[in-house]
């Protein structure tokens, strides 16, 4: 079932969302950088058949997300996006538990939300996690893209990412020439997302609390497996596990061994959603 969220500010989120009969709670699905909802259908599918209800939205600037493509005015409005999709999924199954599932981007901005709302979730899970400062924007380089960000912020800066996204050729073939994935956007996009929420992660690591369970590919060139690392020594969460598997990309949901990691991943919550 799709359909569209009218959020805050009059963006209109497309959503889908997969419910079983018996559904054990809510998962809300928060995708990566230039990628769309419909690259989860087989994780939405295997969650489905674990008992467990996905919501599924593409982000602002992305899909068919009604709204500018490619762009965002704020970090912000990602976890105010979140949060509305959060309220909606509560007030649809209020008995339920709700988790949250975050990939790359969508892992920034399930951290982000974390440290934004601490008490609306069961706990969060994290996939190849972009809540650090990624190699391109690192050192000076983010402070130059700051300054150009002052004087051309729609500057639209190319997507390169499809070499390193996965190892498996087919699924990168498929992202290359899938119409609905981002080829650019703009300087403004990249300074809010691995600038300045970055830098807000950063400062506010410490306060994170919610139980967690956080993946990574061991061979990560996008968002490197030192990421995963950072992120479970400096939260505060008393419930946390990490697991880095081995020779795998960024991708890892779209890797050989997706079936394993989505188990791994079940397995976590089904320890948790009666606790």
């Amino acid at each position: 079932m799709s359909e569209y969220l009218k959020v805050r500010d009059g963006v209109e989120l497309y959503y889908k969302k997969n419910i079983p009969d018996e559904a054990k709670a809510i998962i809300i699905l928060n995708h990566g950088f230039a990628e769309h909802l419909d690259r989860y259908d087989y994780v939405a599918e295997k969650l489905v058949k674990a008992n467990y209800g996905v919501y599924r939205y593409d982000l602002r600037g992305h899909g068919r997300t009604k709204g500018e493509k490619g762009h965002i005015n704020s970090y912000v409005d990602f976890i105010e996006d979140c949060n509305e999709m959060v309220d909606l999924a509560k007030k649809e199954y209020k008995d339920l538990p709700l988790f949250m599932l975050g990939h790359s981007m969508g892992g920034f901005i399930t951290c982000l939300y974390g440290l934004t709302y601490s008490n609306k979730l069961k706990g969060q899970i994290f996939s190849g996690a972009a809540v650090k400062t990624l190699p391109p924007a690192r050192g000076i380089k983010g402070y130059l893209f700051e300054f150009a960000n002052l004087f051309v912020p729609k500057l639209k800066v190319e997507n390169k990412l499809s070499n390193n996204i996965c190892s498996v050729e087919e699924v990168v073939k498929d992202y290359e020439k899938d119409h609905l994935i981002l080829k650019e956007a703009t300087l403004n996009f990249y300074v809010q997302f691995l600038v300045k929420g970055s830098r807000f992660i950063k400062k506010n690591i410490t306060n994170y609390k919610y139980p967690c369970f956080i993946t990574q590919g061991e061979k990560d060139n996008i968002v490197p497996k030192d990421t995963a690392v950072y992120l479970y020594n400096n939260i505060s969460s008393a419930d946390k596990e990490i697991k880095i598997y081995d020779n795998l990309y960024h991708e890892i949901l779209n890797e050989n061994e997706k079936d394993e990691i989505i188990q791994d991943m079940v397995g976590w919550l089904d320890k948790r959603v009666n606790g």
